[in-house]
Parts: C-alpha cells; structure tokens; sequence
C-alpha cells in the first residue's frame, strides 16, 4: 500500500509502546499516511495498562484493506512472556528478530511504503553475531560491508564510514574504496529520494588531519578518495579538521558531514539536534528508518518518555518528496 508504514515494537523492555502511544495520540501530524505496529498485541496492551495509557487496539494477522485511523492495529506476533518489562534475552530476541522477518516480508510484497524500529537493546538481541541493525538488515540483504549509516535532519545529516566497531580497530578498517562507496551511497540517496544534490564533508581521521603527513590516514585513505569522488561528480570538500567541522557547516552549506568512526559525528549531531533526528540504513533495497536513541530502560513506567525521534521517523515517509 502507498501510504502504509510498518511499526516494529521492537525491544519490549523498553519504553517503546509508551512512544508507540503517544505518536498515535498525535496522527493528525502524519494524516497523509497510515502506520500499524508488527509486535505482541497482549504485552503492549499490559504495557499501556501499566502506564495507565487508554489505546484503542486491534489484532490483525494480515494487511488488507480497512481503516487505520479508527484503531491502532497490531499485527500480533508470538511472545511468551510473564513479567512485562523483564523478558529474558533469548525470548526478546527471537521475538524482536521474528518481528524484522514479518516486516521486511511485507516490504517486498509490495504491502508496506516503508519499516520503522523502535529503539533495541543490540547486545541482547544480536549478541556477536551483528553489531547493531544496520549491519544485521545489510547481511539479510546480501550487501554487508556496503551498508550506510545516515543520522538525518533537515539541517544537517552525518556518517561515519566505520559504525559499531572499537577504536583500536578503525584506523585499519578505513579504505579509499570504502569512502568511496559509501559517499557514492549517500549522494545517491539524496539525489533519488529527497531530489536535492547534497553538499558533503569529509572529516579527516586524526586531530588537525595529522598535519598531513606522508603515512597518515588523511594522504592514504581519504585525499585520494576524495579526488575519485569528484570525478564522479560528487560535491565534496575535505579532509575538515574534525574540532572544527561543525561550528560552520551552515555557512559553508554542508548538507551531510562524513566521519570516520561513530562517535567522531554522532556526539556533535545529537548534540545539536537532540532528539529531532532519525536514522535511516541505505544500501538496502527498502527504507528503514529508527529513532535515534535508545531503549530508555532508565523511563521505563514513568511515562516521560519523549516520541518526537518516532515522531520525525514518521513525518520523514509523510513528506510528499520522499519517494521509495
């Protein structure tokens, strides 16, 4: 269906189906599109219950034609559980891992526009095996190594070239074919989907690019790639000095900021953009967007939880230029 997105309730000791509730309390916001939420009827019916949430739900078992807007509908998926916000790892994560399965099987069935996740706790579900859902969806889909992590806002979106990996290791993990790729990822992405050529900046590696000297990673690695790119006929500037790159990438007019590792552009994103964000996964063959924070099991039961992150996942599919 054009206008139907996919909710995966995700991690159930969480404060998911408190965001869950409270965005479809606000669906006036995203009027042009409709949701429906893959995940465990009965635990997120208790779970509302717990927060002294009122919800009107729905178990369905297959998409059809009917109304979305009257009931939030959930697409039941099997979870044995006793305690509501304690469920051990093993039964959350195949539970969680299930709930990707249904969702991406509807996406390429034609049925959903696009899928959102809602927050997961990585080690419990995945274990070793993946080290976070951007990698685990790339393996599905036979592109693993060429995955793109995407942190987006209208102002600024950034990326780093390597994710959920150790800092001893990134130096190593860093190539010229690998920028390469993945900027070629991103440009395409916002040429295609949000119809914008995007103005990017590559951040160098090392405090003040090492100086640029001979055996840095800035002249191996990253010089040499951004050279390739512009060839491509891709608009990028760099290596920026990492301390620096984000006090002026308004006037510089950068649209997407590159680093190196995680942390290099995450740390200064969300603090910028707090929770007005979202993270997108390219390089698969369908959108997949999360909030962008996590589980929140510090809020659990509280009822404080913030939704604008699920929120933002929503509006981005309900923009008329976002086209799948």
């Amino acid at each position: 269906m054009k206008n139907l997105i996919g909710i995966i309730a995700a991690d159930p000791n969480s404060i998911n189906s408190e965001i869950i509730a409270k965005v479809w309390k606000k669906k006036a916001e995203f009027k042009n599109l409709n949701i429906f939420i893959i995940g465990n009827y009965i635990l997120i019916k208790k779970q509302l219950e717990k927060i002294k949430v009122n919800l009107n739900l729905k178990k369905i078992s297959k998409i059809q034609k009917q109304n979305f807007k009257k009931k939030l509908l959930i697409y039941d998926v099997p979870l044995k559980f006793n305690r509501l916000f304690n469920i051990s790892a093993k039964a959350k994560s195949d539970y969680v891992i299930n709930s990707f399965k249904i969702a991406i099987k509807l996406m390429k069935e034609g049925k959903i526009l696009g899928l959102i996740n809602c927050p997961i706790n990585k080690i419990e579900i995945f274990g070793n095996k993946f080290f976070g859902t951007t990698e685990f969806l790339a393996k599905k889909e036979g592109v693993l190594g060429r995955e793109v992590m995407l942190l987006y806002n209208k102002q600024l979106s950034v990326s780093p070239i390597t994710t959920h990996i150790k800092l001893k290791k990134v130096s190593r993990n860093i190539s010229k074919k690998k920028i390469v790729d993945k900027l070629i990822t991103i440009n395409k992405f916002f040429l295609k989907k949000l119809k914008m050529k995007p103005k990017i900046g590559i951040l160098g590696l090392n405090p003040h690019n090492d100086e640029f000297r001979k055996n840095s990673e800035e002249r191996k690695f990253i010089i040499p790639a951004i050279k390739q790119l512009r060839k491509k006929r891709v608009s990028v500037e760099g290596p920026l000095s990492p301390d620096a790159a984000f006090l002026d990438f308004k006037k510089k007019g950068f649209n997407v900021l590159v680093g190196m590792y995680h942390d290099q552009v995450l740390s200064p994103f969300k603090l910028l953009f707090k929770f007005d964000a979202i993270n997108i996964t390219l390089g698969i063959p369908y959108i997949r967007i999360s909030p962008d924070h996590g589980t929140g099991k510090n809020l659990i039961k509280k009822n404080l939880a913030n939704p604008k992150s699920l929120m933002e996942c929503i509006k981005f599919f309900n923009n008329s230029n976002v086209k799948t």
